[in-house]
C-alpha cells in the first residue's frame, strides 16, 4: 500500500477551485516534492493531507488513515515542519526537544535527534540566541523527535546558507533511508531535483505533471552551449552557428536543438586560430527549464538555485 494515495480532491473557495481535482500516490519511503507557483493550490493540499483542512471532494488516505477524522493514531505517525514556527525562547534546544519528547509514544532518542540536525555543540543554548539557520534546524529536530513515518516538509531550507542546506540535505536523505515518506514543498528547484525521487507540478489547482525530476527535464529537447570569447574578438567573427549568440554577463550563450554541431564549430574555429574559447560548457535542460515551460511564467525572487 502507498503512505499516501489521493483521488479526485477538490477544495473550492468563493466559486474558485484551488484544487481542481487532484489525483496522487506517494510510495512508502518515497521523497516527494510539490512544485507550483505562489497561489496554486500546494499548502491547500498538504493542508488536507495533514487533516488541517476538510476536502469538498474526493478522497485521500494518509497510512490507510482518512486525515479528516484526525484520530490519535494518525496524528502519532505523522509530522509537519512548517515554514515558521513559534516556541518559547527561554527553553534550551535540548530542553525543547525533550519537551516534545515526551508527547510520543514511539520518541526517538533526544540526542540522537539533536546530533542528526547538526545541533549537537548548542544543546544548552537558549532558543533566543539561535541564528535563523539554527533555529530552522531546531523546527526539523522537533518534526523527527517522534519518528514519523510520514514527513510533511515545508520550505525546510529557507534562509540556509550554502553549506547549512547540504547539511540538511544529508539528514533528509538519512531519514529516507531510515524509510520515512518525506512530502516535500520547496521554491529551491535544485533542491527538489537533488532530493526528490519524484516532483509533481501543480497550476491553477490542476495536477500537470508528475514524474522523476530527470524524467521531466528530459522531456525537452535541446540544450544551450555557454562561453566566454577570447581576448580582443568579437561575437561577429565567431563561424556559422545557426543563430546568434545572446550576451550572457561576462559571455555568450545559445540555445540550439544541435549543441554537438554547435561545440564542433566552435572547437574548430578556436583550433584553427590557436585560441582558447574559455567556459565552454553545454547544459542540458534542467528540472527548472521543464518547470518554466509547464508553468509558463518566470521563477519568482526565490525559485531556482539557492545562494
Amino acid at each position: 500500500m502507498d503512505a499516501i494515495e489521493v483521488q479526485g480532491l477538490t477544495k473550492t473557495y468563493g466559486g474558485v477551485a484551488v484544487v481542481d481535482g487532484i489525483s496522487m500516490s506517494i510510495g512508502q519511503g518515497e521523497v516527494f516534492s510539490l512544485l507550483g507557483p505562489n497561489g496554486a493550490g500546494k499548502t491547500t493540499t498538504v493542508e488536507m493531507l495533514e487533516g488541517h483542512r476538510r476536502p469538498d471532494g474526493g478522497t485521500i488516505s494518509v497510512l490507510g488513515f482518512d486525515p479528516r477524522r484526525r484520530e490519535r493514531a494518525f496524528r502519532e505517525r505523522i509530522s509537519v515542519v512548517l515554514q515558521e514556527a513559534g516556541f518559547d525562547d527561554e527553553f534550551t534546544v535540548r530542553e525543547l526537544v525533550r519537551y516534545f519528547h515526551a508527547f510520543y509514544a514511539h520518541p526517538l532518542d533526544v540526542d540522537e535527534v539533536i546530533d542528526l540536525v547538526g545541533l549537537d555543540e548548542k544543546h544548552s543554548a537558549k532558543v533566543k540566541t539561535l541564528s535563523g539557520g539554527q533555529r530552522r534546524r531546531l523546527d526539523l529536530a522537533l518534526g523527527l523527535i517522534g519518528d514519523p513515518d510520514v514527513l510533511f516538509l515545508d520550505e525546510p531550507t529557507v534562509g540556509f546558507d550554502p553549506a547549512a542546506r547540504r547539511q540538511a540535505w544529508s539528514v533528509i536523505e538519512q531519514l529516507k533511508a531510515r524509510g520515512t515518506t518525506i512530502l516535500l514543498t520547496t521554491h529551491y528547484l535544485d533542491e527538489a531535483e537533488h532530493l526528490a525521487d519524484r516532483v509533481a507540478v501543480i497550476v491553477a489547482g490542476r495536477l500537470v505533471a508528475v514524474g522523476p525530476p530527470a524524467e521531466l527535464a528530459a522531456g525537452r529537447t535541446g540544450a544551450t552551449v555557454s562561453f566566454r570569447l577570447p581576448p580582443a574578438t568579437t561575437v561577429d567573427e565567431l563561424p556559422g552557428l545557426g543563430a546568434r549568440p545572446v550576451a550572457d554577463g561576462a559571455g555568450w550563450r545559445l540555445a540550439t536543438e544541435h549543441p554537438s554541431a554547435v561545440v564542433h564549430a566552435l572547437t574548430g574555429w578556436a583550433i584553427d586560430r590557436g585560441t582558447e574559447l574559455p567556459a565552454l560548457e553545454v547544459r542540458r535542460p534542467s528540472l527548472e527549464d521543464a518547470y518554466l515551460d509547464l508553468v509558463g511564467e518566470p521563477p519568482q525572487a526565490n525559485m531556482g538555485s539557492a545562494p
